[in-house]
């Protein structure tokens, strides 16, 4: 067991996350600056001796993805260079995990691309929550511990003592993660057959598979942007008869006119993590956000004294 202080840090991405892991773990927040001049330039220094210890650095890639990823790069390269001797990145979302296969020509793997980066930079392993495709973590040669949100957003769920729901799959390939929604709530699945065109973040519902009539449903995915596909399935279950409808999601990437799709859709609440800090517009009334800070929290202290990230999980929330 180690049994030197734990060091968080966080990056200008997660800032509330990492206060609120900080609280969890009861040790302060490390001392750090980051500072962006006129012409863009981001630039990040480090306010205390990190000699010779293993520090945790809190970095979501949300808004904006961009420059929050060129800073998590930076934030490792100045770790290394103050001699840490290990540095875990804690990347509660991802924001480029969708890029995970070339399935047009001509394009990139964004993931893998980020994940060279990411190693390059110097980490020595990544922390994250609910990968887009599990598979990413073979893009590092880094350890990598997919964290899930599902027991959090499942409890809070629970809370409501819905009587009688039924969890709904976006699209047939998050219906393996729906299962496990459903199994820990009692409840039975549906899946929404959904096809996208294009790359303007628009999806068509075609079909439900499954029976929503009577229930109360509740859709469950891994993120969102447009909102536009929990909107579109919201209308379709209840037009094939659910008597209410209810979110969940681990990443909440909407922008202002999503958040707008939102408010108008029949969801009665949205329940999200904050993976993702930073939105651009307020958000509804109808968006509840659960914090994920003490999944995080855990499993720093657990990787700190060297025990098991997944006993955290029961078998059924693991994957």
């Amino acid at each position: 067991m180690d049994s030197s202080p734990i060091m968080v840090f966080g990056g200008s991405g997660s800032p509330g996350l990492t206060q609120r892991i900080c609280e969890y773990l009861r040790v302060p927040r490390g001392l750090a600056d980051t500072l962006r001049f006129s012409d863009g330039n981001i630039f990040v220094r480090i306010g205390e001796n990190v000699r010779g210890q293993d520090v945790y650095l809190v970095q979501s890639t949300g808004f904006p993805p961009n420059d929050n990823f060129m800073e998590l790069l930076f934030w490792v390269d100045a770790f290394k260079r103050a001699s840490a001797a290990s540095v875990t990145v804690i990347l509660p979302y991802f924001s480029y995990a969708k890029g995970d296969k070339k399935d047009e020509p001509r394009v990139s793997i964004r993931a893998r691309v980020c994940a060279d980066a990411i190693e390059a930079a110097g980490a020595d392993r990544i922390v994250t929550m609910d990968l887009h495709a599990p598979q990413i973590q073979g893009f590092f040669r880094k350890p990598v511990d997919n964290l899930y949100a599902l027991p959090l957003l499942a409890g809070r769920l629970r809370e409501l003592e819905i009587p009688s729901c039924v969890v709904v799959s976006p699209d047939v390939g998050f219906a393996k993660q729906a299962r496990r929604f459903a199994a820990v709530l009692s409840a039975s699945i549906a899946i929404a057959d959904k096809g996208r065109e294009g790359h303007d973040e628009q999806a068509s519902v075609f079909e439900i598979i499954g029976d929503v009539a009577g229930r109360a449903a509740v859709i469950v995915d891994d993120f969102s942007v447009s909102g536009g596909t929990l909107a579109e399935v919201a209308a379709a279950v209840l037009a094939r008869g659910a008597t209410e409808v209810y979110a969940a999601i681990t990443h909440g990437m909407l922008t202002p006119a999503a958040l707008e799709r939102i408010d108008r859709s029949p969801i009665r609440r949205l329940f999200m993590t904050d993976t993702v800090e930073g939105h651009l517009a307020a958000l509804p009334a109808k968006v509840e956000v659960v914090s994920v800070c003490s999944l995080f929290g855990e499993a720093i202290k657990r990787i700190h004294r060297r025990e098991s990230i997944s006993q955290m999980f029961a078998p059924g929330e693991a994957r």
